[in-house]
């Protein structure tokens, strides 16, 4: 009976031993919900079991990586030193080789260098069959992390191309092969879509491609497709976290209280983590409790200090803001952008650092320089429009208008076209910045484009005066001639135009044959008794008499210039 006893109990020690086992799918499967913490503490436990095995190695630095391309400078060093004591200890795999070549690239290293360690790995593993497909997906996934200046994401949708090829049920490729298209740019959107429904059509329940899915539509607004795409993934598994923290995103600023019902599901599904505590202080800025966000962000700051978490500083430099501290606000900010990676600083947190810098007079340069960051560093073109837009913004507000010509050729350039808004933008600026010569260019232009606008003759004649009266002749006869179209309502603006020119031929050149034509077309505008009618008359009079004076010896006419011009 006691050997029965006991055998049982060692048959359920045994049972509860397997259920409790932990493995590296367990820590893969977290690191794609994006429980870096759990990942961690997993693959840590494999590796501290057996520290000699390639795949727990390489998983256990891909787990300190954070895997989601935002690791910080602490975490790629880990993962590095991780790789690093393998090949130290021996073990000299192809899949630890990727890895190196994997945290060089996030450590914006030599891209050559790392492909040759891809190469190396790829031709190691190579058999009579063909390359390794697991080598190829971790080449495809090294590609596929951090932002658009990491790695080369065309040469690993190559790779994973390849590697679909060999192995027919792996989802991840063709997940790794998705992100890829997606670093590549928004224009990639459709195919990004296709390789994320070849991972659900191998993996039906596929909860990452549903997500990227619905990250990719999200970025397009297409609310009605995410919402299907991320409650799928819900459906899928309630518990992954990512789709109800990208409803909160989305939902933040749009409907708090929505947020807050999707930022309780993400936290209770997450990672208990004061990373994630950050999320709920950053709830409560946006229902409008600033005191109550402020001494959460502090709890936070205290339990694991604001190196640790450094979106801690814009969340204290929001909350000053709306309190009225802009002195604490810029302090935080620029402690911000000062020790946050570029590829995890979002839009608003730009347009909250250019809102706080440009309150100081002379700050306009550190918002510029931020602003150019930006661009440099976002892949939508919707967003790198919004930064040119804010930075044209700034140096006008500052007078920087030569700058300010700049940003606005930079918009245009991101545009691909050229709109009237831009054309009058561009004119406007290249004359406050007293570049004619540009001006006029840019008129011309704007007339080419848009005939039938006022506003390009308006720049070509005030740029040409800039230069000089002579200058201004041809652009004044080509506004006249805009102007004809419509007599009753320009009857003024030409009337001035005439007057300019009359002034031109009469004053500057003496050709009072010419002036008088000129006050003959003046008078077709004005050929009824009134001021303007008196005045030209009186000024024909004094032309006339001055090309037939009188023969009076020593007589000399009592005007050498036409009169004054009515006041218009």
């Amino acid at each position: 009976m006691m050997k029965k006893i006991i055998t049982l109990f060692v048959a359920a020690m045994v049972a509860v031993n397997l259920l409790n086992a932990q493995t590296i799918a367990d820590g893969i499967r977290n690191i794609n919900y994006k429980k870096n913490k759990t990942a961690i503490d997993i693959l840590k436990k494999l590796y501290d079991a057996n520290s000699k095995d390639p795949q727990t190695i390489y998983w256990y630095g891909q787990a300190l990586l954070a895997g989601t391309g935002d690791a910080t400078p602490q975490q790629l060093s880990a993962a590095k030193t991780v790789y690093q004591k393998a090949l130290n200890d021996g073990i000299n795999d192809p899949l630890i080789w990727v890895g190196m070549g994997h945290v060089e690239l996030l450590q914006g290293g030599d891209q050559n260098s790392a492909k040759q360690k891809f190469e190396q790995a790829i031709t190691a593993t190579k058999t009579k069959k063909g390359e390794n497909p697991d080598i190829l997906n971790a080449i495809g996934r090294a590609n596929a992390d951090g932002g658009s200046v990491n790695g080369d994401p065309l040469y690993g949708i190559e790779k994973l191309k390849r590697a679909a090829e060999l192995n027919k049920t792996n989802p991840d490729i063709y997940n790794n092969m998705g992100i890829c298209y997606r670093k590549l740019g928004s224009e990639n959107g459709g195919e990004a879509v296709k390789s994320f429904l070849e991972a659900l059509a191998r993996d039906p329940k596929n909860v990452f491609a549903f997500y990227q899915i619905g990250q990719i539509y999200l970025s397009q607004n297409n609310k009605d497709a995410f919402e299907s795409s991320f409650n799928s993934a819900i459906a899928a598994d309630p518990t992954f976290p990512l789709a109800y923290f990208s409803f909160f995103r989305y939902y933040a600023e749009r409907d708090v209280n929505k947020a807050k019902e999707y930022l309780d599901n993400f936290l209770k599904y997450a990672d208990k983590d004061p990373v994630n505590d950050l999320y709920y202080a950053e709830y409560l800025f946006r229902a409008g409790k600033y005191s109550e966000s402020l001494a959460k962000a502090k709890e936070i700051e205290a339990a694991v200090g604001v190196n640790t978490i450094p979106h801690l500083n814009i969340l204290y430099a929001y909350d000053y803001d709306r309190l009225g501290d802009s002195v604490q606000a810029k302090s935080y900010a620029e402690k911000y952008f000062a020790n946050t990676p570029v590829n995890t600083i979002t839009p608003a947190d730009y347009d909250l650092a250019v809102k706080v810098y440009t309150k100081f007079i002379g700050n306009e340069k550190e918002a510029l320089d931020l602003l150019e960051k930006a661009i440099a560093s976002d892949s939508s073109k919707a967003d790198k429009l919004a930064y040119a837009n804010q930075a044209a913004f700034i140096c006008g507000k500052g007078k920087l208008y030569a700058d300010q010509l700049k940003w606005y050729q930079k918009i245009v350039e991101l545009k691909g076209s050229t709109s009237e808004t831009d054309y009058y933008n561009l004119a406007r600026a290249a004359f406050n910045a007293k570049d004619y010569t540009q001006t006029i260019v840019i008129s011309k232009n704007y007339i080419t484009a848009f005939p039938d606008k006022p506003q390009g003759y308006d720049f070509n004649v005030r740029a040409a005066k800039g230069i000089d009266t002579a200058s201004a002749i041809d652009p004044i006869l080509q506004q006249n001639e805009f102007f004809m179209k419509d007599t009753v309502k320009n009857r003024k603006s030409i009337f001035n135009n005439y007057y300019f020119l009359l002034v031109y031929y009469g004053e500057k050149l003496k050709d009072n044959a010419k002036a008088l034509e000129i006050c003959d077309k003046m008078l077709t505008l004005y050929p009824n008794p009134g001021e303007e009618n008196d005045f030209i008359l009186k000024t024909k009079d004094v032309l006339q008499k001055a090309m037939n004076p009188p023969p009076a010896k020593g007589d000399k006419h009592p005007h050498d210039h036409p009169h004054d011009r009515p006041q218009n």
